[in-house]
């Protein structure tokens, strides 16, 4: 294929996410956008999701959960296949969800309770072979507090800071320092109002009603956000990528309450911040390759 057909060809983004569907659930749009340029992505997944919920009722049966790990993965392959990128495991077993007051201990040997050190080793040889010139991972709150998510977060950081440093880890590849370190932001309170306006002013029920009304909201974090990829044309790969981990999104829940239509007129972007960067753009941005040169081919 030509390079005027795959304008951004050489570029190189690795996302980190914590469990199988949630490449497809953050990012997911801005994600297919940028592999129609051409770029590379690659997904690192923490954890199998071997002890997420099966939150799809119509998957919600014996045969399911007897093979969830199975399932899971094979869910993983299907979404990996439809937005085009390659995808690695980090190997670490998913830590569930603590329900209880008191939340109970997590499980002996979970993701969650790994030694940083261990699961930063197995990130930066994976950053020290793929090369992204952009990675992306969870803010510092995990996007929610699963203790898998802040896990990644704190993994993403160590090994985005270690993976340059000769020094560190030294038998995990050649050093290899990212250009840019970014945070999604999937649902600030500005996007959630929006679409929710958006429902009303067109007379359809809103999904966010009651959301709204208890969001205690924090005008610095959505403060936060530096960068609005637009990325609306993608929504539907979005949308077939979530649908290829049946047991976890519901056809017909709240993933697909909004209309696309209304989507990709109120809010067209995915939302991210930047956090550490070696390259000097201007913000706001609209791209998480902003000041990174396309490599010569």
């Amino acid at each position: 294929m030509a390079r005027t057909d795959r304008p951004r060809a050489g570029l190189r983004l690795m996302h980190v996410h914590a469990h199988p569907d949630d490449e497809s659930s953050k990012g997911a749009a801005s994600t297919a956008k940028y592999v129609s340029e051409g770029v590379d992505v690659h997904v690192a997944t923490c954890t199998g999701g071997e002890r997420g919920s099966v939150l799809n009722a119509k998957m919600d049966r014996p045969e399911v959960w007897e093979n969830i790990s199975e399932i899971r993965r094979e869910e993983m392959h299907r979404a990996r296949d439809i937005l085009g990128i390659r995808q690695d495991w980090l190997g670490f077993v998913d830590s569930g969800w603590p329900e209880g007051d008191p939340k109970p201990p997590l499980p002996e040997g979970c993701f969650a309770l790994v030694p940083l050190e261990e699961a930063t080793e197995r990130l930066v040889r994976l950053i020290r072979e793929f090369r992204p010139h952009v990675l992306t991972t969870y803010d510092e709150r995990g996007g929610y507090p699963h203790p898998d998510h802040i896990r990644c977060h704190e993994v993403s950081v160590a090994a985005y800071a270690a993976a340059g440093d000769p020094e560190q880890f030294p038998d995990a590849g050649e050093p290899w320092q990212p250009m840019k370190l970014y945070y999604h932001h999937g649902w600030s309170w500005a996007k959630t109002n929006a679409l929710h306006e958006a429902m009303l002013a067109h007379g359809l029920e809103s999904p966010y009603t009651e959301r709204l009304a208890t969001w205690e909201r924090e005008a610095d974090w959505d403060d936060r956000i530096t960068t609005r990829v637009p990325c609306g044309d993608f929504f539907g790969v979005r949308d077939q990528a979530l649908l290829a981990h049946a047991t976890q999104i519901d056809p017909d829940g709240m993933w697909f309450a909004i209309p696309r239509e209304i989507q990709q007129k109120v809010w067209p972007t995915e939302d991210y911040e930047l956090v550490e960067s070696t390259v000097e753009s201007t913000r706001p941005e609209d791209d998480l390759f902003a000041g990174i040169p396309i490599p010569a081919p």
